[in-house]
């Protein structure tokens, strides 16, 4: 006999890994087209004229290439890491990751490292959101 509240739980954690793989995508483009205004703004811009010399932060995630896919394995194995009890694997993650695009990063673009840095660093807060909210909805039932 299947547990209901086992297929509950189970329902839980693929709806939060989902959301936390899939919604990365959009809200991590969202914070990057955010900054880019901000930064606009600052130099004086107002943010809707493309930037001449291409340093948007963007633009130069556009630039990493594969930030999108990479950034969704990168939210999954957060997720998994944090709900598996091995926190320690975020920091295996993150570090293959660095050492991989470490020499794109060693160029002097300095959107693509504010891309990889902001990017990274939000798709973790999403994952871990994420995991939270799991964990704490399957310890409702």
């Amino acid at each position: 006999m299947i547990d209901p509240s086992a297929v509950a739980r189970a329902a839980i954690v693929l709806l939060c890994a989902a959301v936390a793989v899939v919604a990365g995508v959009p809200l991590v483009r969202a914070l990057l087209r955010l900054v880019d205004r901000s930064q606009a703004h600052e130099r004086g811009n107002d943010g809707d004229a493309p930037d001449s010399s291409d340093t948007t932060v963007t633009a130069g995630a556009r630039r990493l290439g594969g930030g999108a896919w990479i950034g969704m394995l990168e939210r999954l194995a957060v997720f998994a890491c944090l709900l598996g009890g091995f926190p320690e694997g975020i920091a295996i993650v993150l570090g293959i990751k660095g050492l991989a695009r470490y020499p794109e990063l060693q160029s002097p673009d300095a959107g693509k490292a504010q891309a990889f840095i902001m990017g990274t660093f939000f798709s973790v807060l999403i994952a871990a959101g994420c995991a939270g909210v799991a964990t704490w909805a399957t310890g409702l039932l």
